[in-house]
């Protein structure tokens, strides 16, 4: 019989055999005889005790996931003369591969016709989705060298453990004892980003900051959160004689838009999630349209179908969110009672949620003020109020021509007085940039 798809001969056991298993084991299966010229002669084997244990240590000890529940080393006769011979099936598990290479082509083998070969990455990809479904967080990652300083660390802040019990109970781990994609989004070496861009005004047309985060999703979820937050303002108003501070967004609204852009996005796309921050609005997109089944008015109502169950439980169980579902009811009652609501728009492979900045309407624009009237405006940079007095020393004027300054702010709603008399100071009511 010659070598074919499902068979092939060795004339002595090398560590060539162990490529041979693994490409069994991702194709169709096969058989192995050691003690076989190419050519079919039958030499036999001298030591076969001793070359059925390194073959059962090299298949056990170098393959990953096991194989060992696919294969059968055992011994047999053949004209008269000793072989081994390995019988592999296609394994449940696929794709095998070397655990000192990965899953990657250098790692991983299949059989074209009577060869043994590298897969393609195309054909990895291929076989972790038939063996793992279609849910991204279930697969097997690509990239098994990982490390979890950043998910460590959140979960001891959060008096939760984190040890290799609670990875694979919480779907960092497979069944076959190798990391999934889930893994790889929590770990150190996680490929997908947050970009944040600030503009100036509410067109796309001028930069005033941009940000790209990267690293563990917990570690982008605390600066880029931190970053947003930067950006919500407090306006100050006086009703009577209390004190009235308003952000700019609520920030139970806020909170919920940012991680409902991380739990619900579809991580088997590349794109990066998207925050646009404008003067009257910051925008939230999600890459990943709705869950197929689901319309937009399902999602107002409160149903909710998880893209990404596993990530959702983790979430949960840190207390960062509360329940499946509740994310876009919640943003809406925040905003409750306010002229201009937050509006949602799907795409077949977006998702974007838009919160309207509450404060706009009140704020004036620092650029559209006289150069005096942008001094004055400074002064808030390190007190709560002022008095005509601290303008006149801060801009060297007279105090006519401060008393007519201050008045023109406060004609314009950019300043509101306080007090009266010896004691009248002025606070400040639009943000400053």
């Amino acid at each position: 019989m010659l070598e074919s798809k499902t068979l092939e001969y060795k004339r002595e056991f090398s560590d060539t055999l162990k490529k041979t298993v693994i490409a069994f084991a991702n194709t169709d299966g096969g058989q192995i005889l050691i003690g076989i010229e190419d050519n079919g002669k039958v030499l036999g084997v001298s030591d076969v005790d001793g070359t059925l244990l390194r073959a059962t240590n090299a298949i056990r000890d170098s393959i990953r996931p096991d194989v060992t529940l696919f294969t059968e080393v055992r011994s047999e006769i053949i004209d008269g003369k000793n072989i081994v011979v390995i019988d592999v099936q296609r394994g449940t598990a696929r794709p095998y591969y070397f655990s000192t290479k990965g899953l990657r082509p250098e790692g991983v083998f299949v059989r074209q016709g009577a060869s043994t070969v590298p897969a393609t990455e195309t054909a990895i990809l291929h076989m972790i989705k038939e063996t793992s479904g279609d849910r991204y967080e279930n697969s097997r990652s690509l990239n098994q060298n990982l490390t979890f300083k950043s998910a460590e660390d959140y979960f001891v802040r959060k008096h939760i453990p984190f040890a290799n019990p609670q990875k694979k109970t919480l779907g960092l781990i497979g069944d076959d004892d190798t990391f999934t994609n889930l893994a790889l989004l929590l770990s150190d070496q996680c490929p997908h980003t947050i970009k944040i861009a600030v503009f100036q005004g509410n067109t796309k047309t001028l930069f005033k900051d941009r940000r790209e985060f990267s690293g563990s999703l917990f570690k982008q979820l605390e600066e880029a959160f931190e970053f947003i937050d930067r950006y919500n303002s407090v306006q100050s108003q006086f009703v009577g004689l209390e004190r009235m501070d308003k952000r700019d967004y609520p920030v139970e609204a806020l909170r919920e838009a940012f991680l409902n852009t991380l739990v619900h996005r579809d991580y088997g796309l590349s794109s990066s999630i998207l925050i646009s921050i404008f003067d009257d609005r910051i925008e939230f997109v999600t890459i990943g349209g709705l869950i197929k089944g689901l319309n937009l008015n399902d999602i107002m109502l409160g149903v909710s179908a998880l893209r990404n169950p596993n990530l959702a439980n983790i979430f949960y169980r840190l207390k960062l969110i509360e329940a499946y579902g509740t994310g876009i009811q919640k943003i809406m009652e925040a905003y409750r009672g306010t002229p201009v609501l937050p509006t949602i728009e799907t795409s077949d492979n977006a998702f974007k949620t838009t919160l309207p900045n509450s404060n706009a309407g009140q704020s004036q624009s620092v650029g559209s003020l006289s150069s005096r009237q942008q001094q004055v405006l400074q002064l808030f940079r390190h007190h709560d109020s002022i008095t005509r007095k601290q303008v006149e020393e801060a801009l060297q004027v007279s105090q006519a021509t401060a008393i007519l300054l201050l008045r023109e702010m406060v004609d314009k709603k950019i300043l509101i007085k306080n007090g009266n008399g010896k004691n009248l100071s002025y606070r400040c009511q639009t943000s400053i940039d």
